[in-house]
């Protein structure tokens, strides 16, 4: 049950405001304060659904966002999270959540605000990947806010951001997006000392460069031809689990890897218990700032691999990609089994990112041709 009634203030009784007076789904008795009748019986109504739904958290008793999202990042924490994904939650929390929506209680958050949320971050500037990162955060401090009774349903949940036309990039390129197959070629040949293994290991297996950086000597095995990835480092030098379940997986290797990995591994620093196939040169982990310094940019240098303002043309994440094509290209993979070799969370990252790459021009140049000897020949 639910009623609306006037309450007149002032030393005049000249105001007046309208209050709601209802029962929570718990029986306990609320007040709701409105400026106008019409307002109050609007809300009134929502209000007696989500009573009803048992989804309704009485604004008296709802915390602020931001209050709830520092009480988040303490409880990632408290749990151990890696500091990279801490440290982007509180940057979103600060630069971009506390600008808009920082002092809304979770009571007051519904769908239409959090869509009018994200309008405001695409008018600030901030580009689709940013946006859908945010909200990302948003739903996840939203469900923990959940669990802990603390609103009673995540309004954001069903919330999903479209494409903007003019930010989402074409199909992947080989000499645009990732290295040619004469590129890598190039690679692999001025490539010296310890960064040939390396470089060797990145183009013929797709790992990322944490994985890379991370993998253990007992995680190699050479006389089967496989690489378990198991663990990763950080960017903060830290060594852990990789980011998802997905990535623990086993990589088959080419002879042209096994091979190189025998003879590094007689000359590989010795990093103790890290026991690191790709360390720095005392044997401890290799920082991602040193490896793309005195490598991955001299290196492309070298070989030419620059644009006309003489700065690289590629980043070290698109020899994983050129791995992805090459699977594609020469082992025939389903997308199945690449995904599981990429280590993609789902198949439909898979195909985003490579299912035009599954396309034979070949096949699609004969179809073309039929379609026109039955044009010409009616």
């Amino acid at each position: 049950m639910a009623s609306i009634r006037k309450r007149r203030f002032g030393p005049n009784k000249e105001h007046e405001k309208w209050v709601v007076d209802y029962y929570d789904q718990h029986g306990k008795r609320r007040l709701k304060t409105f400026p106008n009748k019409k307002a109050a019986e609007a809300w009134k109504v929502t209000a007696l659904h989500e009573v009803q739904q048992g989804t309704h958290t009485p604004a008296s008793v709802s915390r602020t966002v931001q209050d709830v999202w520092r009480l988040w990042l303490s409880d990632c924490e408290t749990n151990g999270l890696e500091f990279g994904t801490i440290r982007q939650r509180r940057q979103h929390l600060q630069h971009h959540v506390l600008p808009f929506i920082g002092r809304h209680r979770l009571s007051m958050l519904t769908m239409p605000l959090v869509y009018e949320f994200d309008s405001k971050l695409r008018d600030g500037g901030r580009s689709l990947t940013m946006r859908r990162k945010v909200l990302v955060s948003l739903k996840t401090m939203l469900t923990f806010a959940q669990g802990r009774g603390l609103v009673a349903q995540n309004v954001a949940k069903g919330v999903r951001i479209r494409d903007d036309s003019r930010e989402v990039a074409g199909p992947l390129r080989a000499g645009v997006d990732f290295p040619t197959q004469a590129e890598l070629n190039r690679l692999i040949e001025k490539s010296e000392g310890r960064w040939r293994p390396f470089i060797i290991t990145a183009i013929f297996t797709g790992m990322r460069l944490g994985e890379l950086r991370g993998l253990r000597w007992t995680d190699v095995d050479l006389d089967t031809g496989l690489i378990h990835v198991r663990q990763r480092a950080s960017q903060w030098m830290e060594i852990g689990p990789p980011k998802s379940k997905a990535g623990k997986r086993d990589i088959p290797l080419a002879p042209i890897v096994v091979n190189t990995l025998r003879q590094w591994r007689v000359s590989c620093p010795n990093g103790g218990n890290l026991d690191l196939v790709f360390p720095n040169t005392v044997g401890h982990i290799d920082s991602v700032q040193g490896i793309h310094a005195r490598f991955w940019v001299p290196l492309q240098i070298k070989c030419g691999l620059t644009t006309d303002s003489g700065e690289p043309r590629y980043n070290f994440h698109m020899l994983r990609h050129a791995a992805a094509s090459l699977f594609i290209k020469y082992l025939c993979w389903s997308p199945k089994r690449l995904q599981v070799v990429m280590g993609h969370a789902s198949i439909t990252q898979t195909f985003d990112r490579y299912g035009h790459l599954f396309d034979s021009a070949e096949s699609d140049r004969a179809d073309m041709e039929k379609i026109e000897r039955a044009i010409r020949a009616s």
